[in-house]
């Protein structure tokens, strides 16, 4: 859909569109509601800045400005009568593309649904929509939401915004993308595997990824939803920490919600991060970190301490085991799940070669693994030491050794020296963001966000830092291709944006935003904060 003649860009209207397109979701609420902007002249300018900025981003796939304009009419109209007005009232926002939305498709990156139209909003973005944000339009995913890129045969690749050449992350990338843009102010995608976290931190924007069971995504056209040992949940994207705060009250119904069950959550401004007991890392033995990456673990450490956190190094329990544990979790039907989805299907490269590993016997894997090592190639044959199994006895083994785990780690962060563990800060991702195609070699890069989903905690990112000049690498040249990736990935990095996770234990989202808001604080008046890619 072409943008309306209302809404072409001219010369008078930029230095408006550029105050407009930098404001927080929060405060663009807040002038609305007090009459300085009117909802249309908000979604004017956040249209324009998605058609200067998406040819080169390939971000929203899915635009819907008539139907945004007329929504940003009748609201403007409410706000003249009077009428009780929503904390997003005329807010723009876009919705990563597997979410249904009334009228517009969710295909998963497959072709087979081109022409799909959902009939209805789900609950999160209705939700949204009755708190009176404004939906732009859809944000391109990986295929079948699967790996940490955005790239699909439906809508092609995404990129990164600080580097055409670099991916955004996936599978919530292309919402990273336009949000870190200024296209839309806030936005929701889903996370199985890292897919709200990785993508800001290669974007250089917050997120949040709620405990289990608070935002469970809907969507059956991704990892098969009859797995429910790890479930894929539905987070909010923004600049701002404020932001993903009132985003994630939003989805919540409220604090206090009368739905069934209601799933009360905490205010952040009322935890006093002085009295958090705070455990970092900067590596977890799965995959050596970027220096820029471990500089930043340590710089939001330092804030936390400085806000008088009692904040202390500590590493958690055997994570290796962990990240098998969730791929083996992932793979226990042999891939069958996605088979099906795939069949008669242009499959992108990334799935097609994961379909086919996780489909292979426990024995010609072995043979695999015998021949990389033999060659060299380590890293590529321990990811596929998880793959293998197709029975429904050893599903259930994985399960039960995944709850074992869970209060393996939760007794772990009960015993840390000096008391138990409020929130624990470590890397969102090994690595800034990605070249295009890296991640077919990459896959354990993001382990340190899988973990969270295989435990289930509340886990966030907040923006940090750059890359500085000259501390793009210390990783020595290498045959093993998953080590020679990674290094290129560090090679010229400089002026990437690298994120923090923040990770607080189940049903205390709070307190992770409370100590991602007092990170971002001090963050935030660095000159090498990632306040706008150069766009």
């Amino acid at each position: 859909m072409k943008p309306l003649t209302a809404v072409r860009s001219t010369a008078a209207s930029h230095d408006a569109d550029d105050t407009l397109t930098r404001l927080s979701a929060t405060e663009l609420a807040a002038k609305v509601a007090a009459g300085e902007i009117s909802c249309v002249e908000t979604v004017q300018a956040h249209i324009r800045r998605i058609e200067a900025v998406n040819p080169s981003l390939n971000a929203v796939v899915v635009k819907r400005y008539d139907a945004a304009l007329a929504e940003a009419r009748e609201a403007d109209k409410r706000r003249a009568a009077g009428g009780a007005l929503g904390p997003l009232h005329g807010v723009p926002v876009t919705l990563k593309e597997c979410l249904d939305l009334a009228g517009t498709p969710s295909t998963f990156g497959l072709p087979s649904r081109a022409r799909h139209a959902a009939v209805q909003d789900d609950t999160y973005a209705a939700r949204l929509r009755q708190a009176g944000a404004i939906v732009l339009g859809k944000t391109n995913v990986a295929q079948l939401l699967f790996y940490y890129e955005s790239d699909n045969p439906v809508y092609g690749r995404t990129n990164n915004p600080w580097n055409a050449e670099r991916t955004p992350g996936g599978s919530s990338g292309g919402e990273a993308a336009i949000i870190a843009a200024g296209g839309s102010a806030l936005g929701l995608g889903t996370d199985i595997g890292g897919s709200l976290r990785v993508p800001a931190t290669f974007c250089g924007i917050a997120s949040l990824k709620p405990t289990m069971g608070r935002f469970p995504d809907p969507g059956r056209f991704s990892l098969p939803i009859g797995q429910r040992a790890v479930v894929s949940q539905i987070g909010v994207m923004a600049r701002r920490v404020a932001d993903v705060a009132l985003g994630t009250e939003v989805l919540n119904g409220g604090r206090n919600p009368a739905c069934e069950p209601p799933m009360p959550l905490g205010d952040f401004r009322g935890v006093d991060v002085a009295k958090l007991r705070v455990g970092f890392y900067t590596d977890d033995g799965t995959f050596t970190v970027a220096p820029a990456v471990r500089r930043a673990v340590r710089e939001a450490a330092e804030s936390l301490r400085a806000a008088g956190a009692d904040v202390q190094e500590w590493s958690p329990p055997d994570v290796a085991s962990a990240q098998n544990l969730l791929f083996g979790i992932f793979s226990a039907d042999g891939a069958e799940g996605l088979r099906r989805l795939l069949h008669g299907q242009k499959r992108d490269p990334r799935v097609a070669t994961l379909a086919f590993l996780a489909h292979r016997s426990r024995p010609t894997l072995a043979l695999l693994r015998g021949l990389l090592r033999a060659v060299g190639q380590r890293g590529l044959a321990d990811s596929t030491v998880a793959f293998g199994h197709r029975d429904t006895a050893h599903y259930w083994q994985l399960v039960e050794q995944q709850m074992s785990y869970q209060r393996r780690f939760a007794e772990a962060l009960d015993a840390a020296a000096g008391g138990p563990i409020d929130v624990i800060l470590c890397p969102a991702c090994a690595l800034p963001a990605f070249h295009h195609g890296a991640s077919a070699n990459l896959l354990t890069a993001g382990a340190y966000a899988i973990l969270y989903n295989l435990l289930g905690y509340p886990a966030g990112v907040v923006p940090v830092t750059r890359v500085r000049p000259g501390e793009d690498t210390a990783r020595p040249p290498s045959r093993d291709v998953v080590q020679s990736t990674a290094r290129k990935v560090e090679v010229q990095s400089a002026g990437l944006p690298v994120g923090v996770q923040v990770v607080a234990r189940p049903w205390r989202e709070h307190v992770a935003l409370a100590a991602m808001r007092a990170i971002e604080d001090a963050a935030s008046r660095r000159a090498d904060f990632p306040s706008a890619p150069p766009l």
